[in-house]
């Protein structure tokens, strides 16, 4: 009687990942985005370069909006950056966590302006999302813990810069 095999299963290989939490405080932001830049540049890609700028103002933005929605409750954040490189793929995901639910995006993808006032000088997040990102959202983990993300691909920004 012969020995049934083991089922071989096939296993992706394990992508980059750098995760970090950080206090939920202008400091905790400005680190995000320097430690971001850091790794990245570790993971080959250039300080400086138009991928690593690009992370670098999304790095920015979604922390900057975790300390301000966040910071005054003392809660912190967690940093998390993925690449996927190679086979077709060359995508860089930043994310975002806090635990501050309650606390949800806003709607509009722009700050109202009446035209009367000076520009409003915050509300513009989710427009340099929509601007730097190839893909982003939001996913709500528990009742507490809320992740926004955001994608880009990393050739298409070699080959701009290139151009």
């Amino acid at each position: 009687m012969e020995a049934a095999q083991p089922a071989t299963t096939q296993h992706s290989p394990k992508l980059p990942e750098f995760s970090l939490q950080l206090s939920s405080t202008r400091r905790g932001a400005r680190l995000a985005r320097r430690l971001a830049v850091q790794q990245l540049d570790d993971w080959g890609i250039p300080y400086g370069s138009d991928a690593s700028e690009t992370a670098a103002l999304l790095v920015a933005e979604l922390a900057s909006n975790v300390v301000r929605h966040c910071g005054n409750i003392g809660r912190d954040f967690r940093l998390r950056l993925t690449w996927e490189a190679g086979a077709g793929a060359d995508t860089l995901r930043v994310e975002v966590s806090d635990a501050c639910a309650d606390r949800p995006l806003p709607q509009q993808s722009r700050p109202e302006q009446d035209g009367t006032g000076p520009p409003a000088e915050s509300g513009y997040g989710l427009l340099i999302l929509d601007a730097l990102a190839d893909r982003w959202g939001v996913r709500q983990r528990d009742a507490i813990v809320k992740t926004v993300w955001a994608e880009f691909s990393v050739s298409q920004r070699r080959r701009a810069r290139m151009t």
